[in-house]
């Protein structure tokens, strides 16, 4: 079944085989994902093909810098015929949501954001409603030398389980997109690999994978390496983040066990974007986590 996922997923993404592991990887540890790139290098695409990938629910949401929480969460309006009102649910009620330039929203939609990311439901008008299950956020970022757009705070981005940068593709890669056309249309219309009882399976086997005493210490050291002057250094958050990265990398690679190559290899995507300052690029943040990894001996 996983190989089956990931061979339709490379057919559709063309030439990015780590950026989609490790986006299904952050998927089955019940995380969120961040992707910082320029326009038209395929964040849309990969969104919609790990949606029906797995059969979940999809909704996109195209930020503003006039967009208001209720575009996001949805309002109460009044209904006629049945003399009450009655809520209308935001693009939010769905199980995967695509935040596209979410740099350009303002802060209060941000915020609005926030809290279904971190609670996984949803306050309007007084009454609190839970968000569908599973509940996964891709938000794209676009550069911030690009006009209107802001970096993200600090608390917000602590809530991105990973961030990831596609890039362009290799010559070999961008010749086959050329000959197929745009790739949108064949991850719309892709079909399920993997059903949403199955995604539920795979996240419950995640959280169950082994992991050692001798690496849940490495995992400290690493967190401990980081405070060393530096300006933003890793929170135990950091480190819970990192632990269920592995644990699903190690599902994937069929093991039921983490070793210190999982760590190592979901490391920068982890904690790259919490090391860095929110004015520096992605290479900055990729930069020191590089340096704090090569601190400390692996077990």
């Amino acid at each position: 079944m996983i190989d089956a996922l990931f061979e339709r997923l490379d057919s559709i993404v063309l030439g990015k085989r780590a950026a989609i592991r490790l986006a299904v990887t952050c998927l089955i540890a019940e995380g969120h994902l961040l992707i910082e790139d320029a326009p038209g290098l395929g964040k849309s695409t990969l969104a919609v093909a790990l949606a029906r990938a797995f059969g979940l629910e999809y909704s996109k949401l195209a930020c503003t810098n006039d967009l208001l929480p209720s575009d996001l969460l949805g309002m109460s309006v009044w209904d006629a015929e049945a003399r009450s009102m009655r809520f209308v649910p935001g693009p939010v009620f769905t199980q995967v949501l695509l935040a596209d330039e979410l740099n350009r929203a303002p802060s209060k939609t941000q915020s609005a954001l926030l809290e279904a990311m971190e609670e996984r439901r949803v306050s309007i008008d007084g009454e609190t409603r839970e968000l569908p299950a599973p509940f996964f956020v891709i938000a794209t970022q676009n550069p911030l030398d690009q006009v209107g757009v802001s970096p993200l705070p600090e608390s917000q981005l602590d809530r991105f389980m990973m961030r990831l940068s596609l890039g362009f593709p290799d010559a070999e890669a961008e010749l086959e997109l050329l000959r197929r056309g745009d790739q949108r249309r064949e991850a719309q219309s892709t079909g399920a690999i993997v059903t949403p009882a199955g995604l539920r399976a795979l996240q419950t086997a995640a959280a169950n994978v082994h992991v050692a005493e001798a690496l849940l210490t490495y995992v400290r050291d690493l967190l401990t390496a980081s405070r060393q002057g530096a300006t933003r250094p890793l929170s135990p958050r950091s480190g819970l983040a990192l632990v269920r990265a592995a644990r699903a990398w190690a599902l994937l690679a069929g093991r039921g066990h983490v070793e210190p190559d999982d760590i190592q290899t979901v490391w920068p995507a982890v904690t790259s974007h919490r090391l860095g300052s929110t004015h520096d690029g992605p290479a900055r943040g990729a930069t020191l986590a590089t340096q704090v990894l090569a601190m400390v001996p692996a077990p």
